[in-house]
């Protein structure tokens, strides 16, 4: 492979996490989702992305052969379940043409709101395939909040879901491209940090793994990151001590006052990020009788 983005080990998919926080079965079934999810979309290493036996599926079309996906020539993969088409149909913001990340415990909500037209089992197997699918793993890497069943926002993705999403995107893409992507990946991770609103301690210990690599790619994303955070940090400090008007600190710094009203803001939106997470901590401290 020519693209340079790490390899995903078929044993330590990315995926794995955001399937199991997006469908989040009872504990009986967490096995299940995990062997689904465990499997790539698009497999980095091209050599994985043949069946282990060379034999089709036994039998019909029942059981859990039918969730399994269609490989067509060039190594296409088709993520046809029969109940996908169902679900878009009855929740098309959701799984219509266009994806949105889902709330955790979705799949007990959808099983309480169609308990005759959805199928435990098949509900299952076509969210494992769902969630895994790079559509949707594209969906969280945008970062966007988990949805409901109304398509409402209700809770924003873990900076580590993000992170492993991201991974696993530029992983599938690196398989299909000659094109260095590290590059943009480092640039998409920068982005994700950002939005994070952690100090880049506490996000690195968060998203680090076993892959040296994806950990040194991100680490120089955060660390670019980080440093431009720090400009900001100290322009907003100037402008707040100046007491001057926008207008006029940009003219006594020689900066094109957009410029520097997009560079003020973004670090008033960094700064409230922080304190809105410091306040979330103290809070969580002092509800723990541990503590």
């Amino acid at each position: 492979m020519t693209s340079n983005v790490p390899e995903s080990p078929a044993s330590d998919a990315p995926a794995t996490p955001i399937a199991e926080a997006a469908v989040n079965a009872p504990a009986t079934d967490a096995e299940t989702h995990v062997a689904a999810a465990s499997e790539p979309d698009a497999p980095a290493n091209p050599a994985s992305s043949q069946p282990k036996s060379g034999r089709g599926p036994r039998g019909g079309q029942g059981g859990g052969r039918s969730a399994q996906p269609n490989r067509q020539g060039g190594g296409a993969v088709t993520r046809q379940h029969p109940m996908l088409d169902q679900l878009a149909a009855l929740y098309p913001a959701l799984f219509g043409e266009t994806l949105l990340p889902l709330k955790r415990g979705i799949f007990q909500d959808l099983l309480a709101a169609q308990p005759e037209a959805l199928d435990k089992a098949g509900l299952k197997a076509a969210l494992a395939l769902h969630t895994r699918s790079t559509r949707y793993l594209t969906a969280v890497a945008s970062g966007q909040q988990r949805h409901d069943l109304a398509g409402l926002p209700v809770e924003p993705l873990a900076p580590e879901h993000v992170h492993h999403a991201l991974i696993e995107v530029f992983r599938r893409r690196g398989a299909r491209s000659r094109e260095d992507l590290r590059p943009k990946m480092r640039q998409r991770i920068a982005i994700a940090f950002e939005a994070s609103g952690l100090s880049r301690d506490a996000y690195l210990e968060l998203v680090s793994g076993k892959d040296e690599e994806v950990n040194q790619i991100t680490k120089d994303g955060v660390e670019v990151a980080a440093t431009r955070l720090a400009r900001d940090e100290a322009l907003l400090r100037t402008f707040e001590a100046s007491g001057k008007n926008l207008n006029e600190f940009a003219d006594m710094y020689g900066l094109h006052v957009l410029d520097a009203n997009r560079t003020v803001e973004r670090a008033k939106v960094r700064r409230d990020q922080i304190a809105s997470l410091a306040l979330a901590e103290e809070r969580v401290a002092a509800a723990d009788p541990g503590e």
